[in-house]
């Protein structure tokens, strides 16, 4: 198997050739194949050879050598490139194996992930033996490089060293700098910041942008630093606004942001009908969004409010490859190029029947085929979240006189507390409830009150964060206890106690942070915890994103740290952290 940009080795390259000649036969052909060409922008027909992981050829002729050659005639269906998703949270609850695994099924075979978790988890050696890892599963998976943490840590320094992020910039699998959360630093002065994107710039890669809000002069200023995309487009005016500074613009439909319908009509009405430089993006959305489809299911959406199917496809496909420089490997079908294709029943519904990736059959007729492959986490040595340390109850104590109040699934104001919090319970007649951030390590903890996550949960435990620290919320201390020793003793995940029993766990043996299982496991546990927290009084959609984002420095107004509680505006810590 080549490297993660496929540059084949002589001896490979020879017999590429050698099946043009007839001297070595293909492993596929696809005949009387009607596909996408987006060199034409129009449906051609004709017969596609493919050699393992390569498509050879694309055109009239069949091979003059086909023996032991799969043949498939392609009668009744239209065949587009794989999907590309150019923007991947691959830790929310899945990780990077099972969410390639999911996506493959759905069309999307090539997906450009954040590396926060790898950074923040793994040292940069581990993580890249990791990456390397994963080249030889049938999606192809890149990363791009984080500037920051998205919120305040310890050894910050250490862990964002230039060594680190230039390593992590020249690696192959790497295609952009991003996404920068952390710019208001990087245009009151950050030099570091700054440097690291002159130096994406000169190795040929893309700087993403994470710019909700942002004014027409603070997206001019920041494409004159170096960004090139972004993601945060909230309407269809700031889809417009993007486009006029050059910027190449995601569509986002997530589970947070399920934008996409309102910024087609939205930009329709602006008189937007050229396409070019916009791409969709599911933006990290937690398993039980993915019910409905991955890219596939953006497609369909773009073509219902009337972008021309062609465009549509485009948008998941040769428009994203263009943008990262891979148009040589991939959004396409034609000669040289990866393998992966959709094969649809229709030219408006992009849910593939089949799908091919690397040449590999994963789905066949509607089936999975079951050709991903396990695994082994095993070997490569990804940590397991190993406690050697107690919470006790005298570190559960709370006089903190400032609070977060959740205004939505995400965003917290500061409020000042005025309610009792000496007592072991809280009362159920409000909805203020016990917030504890502790160190994984068991070195520091925060106390403090929150306000509208819950009226009635007596006890979570929660190793799922942004750090991969731990996050505790209750009205009863000893129910917060029970669930953060359960939570311990299944290695790490969401438990929920109530009456010093156990009603609800979702276990994440992968260091706490993610699960192991397939996604199609997943996605009834995560409803169910929904379904769990809102019978105890959550009342907003998504609190996977609410235990990720508590930390979330690029998101207003506080929010708890391994620091302390931090003023987002400000940028001050208003309450250290207490050292165990």
């Amino acid at each position: 198997m080549p490297d993660q940009r496929y540059r084949w080795k002589n001896k490979h390259l020879r017999e590429h050739v050698a099946v043009i000649d007839g001297i070595i036969p293909p492993t596929l052909v696809l005949t009387n194949a009607i596909y996408l060409n987006q060199a034409l922008n129009q449906w051609v027909k004709a017969n596609i050879w493919i050699y393992y992981e390569r498509i050879i050829y694309v055109g009239k002729e069949l091979p003059s050598h086909s023996d032991k050659c799969e043949i498939v005639d392609c009668n009744g269906y239209y065949l587009v490139p794989g999907y590309i998703e150019p923007h991947a949270h691959p830790f929310q609850l899945y990780n990077p194996h099972s969410l390639a695994e999911y996506a493959s099924q759905y069309g999307t075979t090539t997906l450009i992930n954040d590396n926060m978790s790898l950074v923040l988890q793994l040292s940069t050696e581990k993580a890249f033996s990791f990456i390397s890892k994963l080249k030889h599963i049938p999606s192809t998976l890149y990363w791009w490089c984080r500037f920051d943490p998205q919120t305040e840590i310890q050894d910050e320094e250490l862990i964002f060293s230039h060594t680190n992020v230039k390593s992590w910039l020249e690696h192959d699998a790497v295609l952009q700098g991003g996404e920068l959360t952390g710019w208001p630093k990087l245009l009151a002065g950050d030099d570091m910041m700054l440097l690291w994107i002159q130096e994406a710039k000169r190795l040929r890669k893309q700087i993403e942008g994470h710019f909700p809000g942002a004014s027409e002069k603070t997206l001019a200023k920041m494409m004159l630093l170096g960004a090139t995309s972004d993601h945060e487009a909230m309407t269809g005016d700031e889809v417009y606004s993007r486009l006029m500074q050059g910027y190449t613009t995601s569509l986002r439909y997530s589970s947070i942001r399920p934008d996409l319908p309102m910024l087609i009509d939205e930009i329709h009405a602006l008189g937007i009908n050229k396409y070019d430089h916009l791409f969709y993006t599911t933006d990290g959305s937690t398993p039980s969004f993915y019910k409905q489809g991955f890219i596939d299911n953006m497609i369909n959406i773009a073509i219902d409010k009337g972008v021309p199917p062609i465009d549509a496809y485009n948008m998941a496909t040769i428009n994203v490859a263009r943008y990262y420089q891979l148009e040589y490997l991939h959004g396409n079908i034609a000669t040289g190029r990866v393998a992966n294709i959709n094969f649809l029943t229709e030219k408006d519904n992009a849910t593939p029947v089949s799908v091919l990736a690397k040449g590999m059959w994963l789905k066949k007729d509607g089936r999975n085929t079951n050709n991903f492959g396990h695994f082994s986490w095993e070997e490569v040595d990804w940590p397991q979240l190993n406690m050697k340390w107690d919470l006790k109850s005298e570190d559960l104590q709370f006089s903190m006189p400032l609070g977060l109040r959740m205004e939505n699934d995400v965003i917290m104001k500061p409020y000042s507390v005025n309610i009792d919090v000496s007592v072991d319970e809280l009362s159920t007649s409000h909805d203020e409830s016990f917030l504890m951030l502790v160190d994984r390590n068991g070195k520091w903890r925060l106390n403090t009150i929150i306000k509208g996550f819950a009226s009635n949960l007596l006890g979570m435990a929660s190793s799922f964060s942004n750090t991969g620290d731990l996050i505790l919320i209750g009205k009863n201390k000893a129910d917060m206890l029970t669930a953060y020793t359960r939570m311990k003793e299944i290695g790490g995940g969401i438990v929920i106690a109530e009456n010093n029993s156990i009603i609800f766990e979702i276990p994440l043996k992968l260091n706490g942070v993610m699960s192991s299982q397939p996604i199609t496991e997943l996605i009834p546990q995560e409803q169910q915890f929904k379904l769990v927290l809102r019978e105890r009084g959550y009342q907003y959609e998504d609190p996977v994103y609410s235990l990720l984002f508590l930390q979330s420095t690029h998101l207003p107004y506080v929010r708890i740290t391994q620091q302390g509680i931090y003023d987002v505006m400000n940028k001050t810590v208003l309450f250290p952290t207490i050292i165990r």
